[in-house]
């Protein structure tokens, strides 16, 4: 090789700083800023240095600095959205700095005028994002100028000009390089850098936060992010009375426990076979007898879930107070707490030969092992349901079920696969299977349990988890990870929450009846 070769060749190693390269990153901030004031002193560098010495990062090629991140850790809290740089830097002594805080601050990044082009200030960029992960910080935050804005200050606000940028319509040379990395503007501060005549004192307050950030975590006791489900496919033949179903109930229980699950998943209307006890009477009057059942069957089913360790998805039974007949699932926690939730939409047929009414409330249920929602069978089919508990953070959604034939079959799983996918969660869901001669309106039985998922690269092509034999009494038991739905959600190739148009459209829940 030529020596004129070896002058051009690059040598870039990321490092971090050390004191002897003061005066390279005192020329290129000098060239950067066009004004001394806003320069380090020797002193504010050795400071900075000094104070977190791992989060100066810089780049250098061929020995000498070209490109520089400069960053402390702080205790946000104390310092909220209203405040200036000199704060932050504590007036150019770094005491802010603290080894406890949770945000990794970025004081300042430059890159020499002859390497702009290579994209060294995204390594840069990179590096930070690294160490805030390592360190296990929640995010890292940045005032950031907005130098373009001189141009266009005497047309229009701040406001204004960073949504252009940000909708690509203006390049800010600082604002649209933060932007295409990730960060997201919190708000506009005033008054940040007095002396930067170019963003006329405006800067805008920008974070980036870590998909991976994990609280302090207790030695035990912490909720789980890989969750097991258990679901049970569900077999309807002669019990003679609630002992014998409990009997079934419980195998199923202990089994999905031996596996360690954290939760089991019964269908909806799974004690049905108890309404042969009524078969003389007419389906309005044996449904309301078989209501005299649930608050045994779900006591005992409480019971179990405390014995077994297991949270249990009660599927669901009917609820009769005297005037309204209601189809009601029960959350039975492994702590012995207990929650439900109506199913609200009533099909034309469990109305005309039963009077089912629906309920009047929603929820998100807190559990040790992720936020859950239930929607029984019809209810899923309503997309503005899962939305709504998507909104309220939820991470699995059960949907017990009764069909009878393979059309009303498809209506649920498809549903249910579309809410998984469109609302960036996990959607568990199983029927009942066999036939009971018996009993009318619920004669035969059509399902396939199905744990279904978001679809993209974390997650399988097909959107689904895991899938039960067609028409066969048996279980699922799978893991679902909770952590690749945060990941999703900042990250994805698609991102259906964070990108909906709020601007256009809402979905308003109204206030709950009674």
């Amino acid at each position: 090789m030529s020596k004129q070769n070896e002058e051009l060749e690059h040598r870039l190693k990321l490092r971090n700083i050390k004191h002897s390269d003061f005066n390279d990153i005192r020329e290129i901030m000098v060239s950067t800023y066009k004004t001394e004031a806003m320069s380090w002193t020797k002193e504010e560098f050795e400071n900075q240095l000094n104070a977190f010495p791992e989060g100066q990062i810089c780049l250098e090629d061929n020995g000498k600095v070209v490109a520089v991140a400069l960053s402390i850790i702080v205790d946000y809290s104390k310092y909220g959205d209203n405040h200036s740089y000199e704060q932050i830097i504590g007036y150019g002594k770094f005491d802010t700095h603290d080894d406890n805080g949770d945000t990794l601050y970025g004081t300042d990044v430059f890159v020499d005028k002859e390497y702009r082009g290579l994209r060294l200030g995204r390594r840069l960029y990179d590096a930070r994002k690294e160490l805030c992960e390592n360190l296990n910080l929640r995010s890292i935050i940045a005032g950031g100028r907005i130098p373009g804005y001189s141009k266009f200050a005497d047309k229009m606000s701040p406001r204004k000009y960073i949504e252009l940028v940000k909708n690509k319509e203006i390049f800010d040379p600082v604002l649209s390089f933060q932007l295409a990395n990730e960060f997201h503007v919190r708000k506009v501060i005033t008054k940040y850098l007095p002396e930067d005549t170019d963003s006329r004192a405006y800067a805008t307050l920008l974070e980036w936060i870590n998909i991976y950030y994990e609280k302090e975590e207790k030695l035990i006791g912490n909720k789980k992010t890989i969750v097991r489900l258990g679901l049970v496919q569900w077999k309807m033949r002669r019990f003679n009375d609630v002992d014998d179903l409990m009997q079934q109930v419980e195998f199923f229980v202990d089994t999905v426990s031996d596996y360690q699950s954290d939760f089991c998943l019964f269908p909806e209307f799974f004690n049905a076979p108890l309404l042969a006890g009524f078969n003389k009477m007419d389906a309005s009057e044996a449904i309301r007898n078989l209501a005299d059942y649930t608050e045994e069957i779900i006591n005992r089913m409480r019971d179990l879930a405390l014995s077994y360790n297991v949270n249990i998805i009660a599927g669901s039974m009917p609820e009769y107070d005297g005037k309204k007949l209601r189809n009601v699932s029960y959350l039975c926690r492994r702590d012995g707490t207990m929650d439900k939730q109506y199913k609200l939409h009533i099909t034309p047929d469990e109305q005309s030969y039963w009077g089912l009414q629906g309920g009047n409330g929603i929820s998100v249920f807190d559990t040790d092992a992720g936020k859950v929602g239930i929607l029984i069978c019809y209810d899923v089919e309503f997309p503005e349901l899962g939305r709504i508990l998507a909104e309220k953070e939820m991470d699995i959604l059960f949907v017990p079920f009764w069909t009878d034939t393979k059309n009303a079959y498809l209506r649920v799983s498809t549903c249910a696969k579309a809410r998984a996918i469109e609302n960036e969660c996990y959607v568990a869901i199983t029927g009942s299977v066999g036939n009971l001669p018996r009993v009318e309106n619920m004669d035969i039985q059509h399902s396939q349990a199905a744990i279904y998922s978001p679809s993209d690269f974390s997650f399988p092509h097909d959107a689904i988890i895991g899938e039960a034999s067609l028409n066969t009494e048996t279980t699922i038991v799978a893991d679902v990870d909770l952590a690749l739905l945060t990941k999703l959600r900042k990250t994805g190739s698609v991102r259906n929450l964070e990108q909906r148009r709020l601007d256009l459209y809402s979905i308003q829940w109204k206030k709950n009846r009674k």
